[in-house]
């Protein structure tokens, strides 16, 4: 849903839920929590924290004087990721041997020691029910600024409820299961050439498919060298690749 949320909110095809840097705020927050040696209760926090002062800073530096647009938007989150990135790079290369690979498990995806509860299961309800609220304005303007303000649309009020909403399922997701990749940049698109162009059927289908996607990955992962197990973001990424080749190859051939 937040890759859906993204690439509305941007107009790019290439956005995806990590492209703002929550993803690199929460890694150096988790990534820092496992360095301390902190328990997994206090790696979710740290992570979840990581990931909204992120989410702050873009937003707060993006609209510093009131000039709120896309391009300013994605040129601060690219840079804000950037500065994230040279964090965990000094964080990997200065830590011990025997956490590294606990940071790399985790910034490749693990589920694991992963924990749900009730009030995830909450946000993805609310989720899911406000992107159905507001899926005939994502219809609108996914065809762009000049036709949503012909037909009344409050450009600013949607796009700030497009960034908050998918950085907070963004942050959450990550905390439970860490930087699975690739997730939020493919699903929406093999829907969409599946035919579900409409927002009102890609949100939920979106939801249903990225959970799924993710689900026969991490049984793939426990089960392809067991008894040792492999990082989800390596499976999604062999899983989703060659898929999305073959969906946009049929699609093309049917043009």
């Amino acid at each position: 849903m937040s890759g859906v949320a993204m690439q509305v909110l941007l107009r790019n095809p290439l956005a995806d839920p990590y492209i703002l840097g929550v993803s690199g705020g929460a890694a150096v927050g988790a990534l820092s929590a496992i360095l301390l040696g902190a328990s997994s209760f206090l790696l979710v926090n740290a992570a979840f924290a990581g990931a909204i002062v992120s989410t702050l800073i873009v937003f707060g530096i993006s609209n510093q004087f009131g000039n709120w647009s896309v391009i300013r938007l994605l040129l601060t989150g690219v840079v804000v990721s950037a500065g994230w990135g040279a964090l965990l790079n000094l964080l990997l290369t200065t830590s011990p041997s025997s956490t590294v690979r606990s940071m790399l498990f985790w910034l490749m995806g693990d589920l694991s020691q992963s924990r749900v509860y009730l009030g995830h299961f909450l946000l993805i309800t609310l989720g899911l029910v406000g992107g159905l609220k507001i899926s005939r304005s994502l219809n609108v303007l996914s065809r762009g600024e000049l036709i949503s303000l012909s037909l009344g649309i409050n450009l600013n009020l949607l796009r700030l409820i497009l960034y908050f909403s998918a950085s907070l399922f963004t942050a959450v997701a990550v905390t439970i299961a860490g930087s699975v990749g690739f997730v939020g940049l493919v699903t929406p698109h093999m829907l969409r050439m599946l035919g579900a162009r409409d927002h009102r059927v890609l949100i939920p289908a979106s939801a249903l498919l990225g959970g799924s996607f993710v689900i026969i990955a991490d049984s793939l992962a426990r089960t392809v060298i067991a008894p040792q197990q492999l990082p989800v973001g390596v499976l999604t990424a062999i899983i989703g690749v060659p898929s999305f080749l073959i969906i946009l190859h049929s699609s093309s051939t049917k043009r």
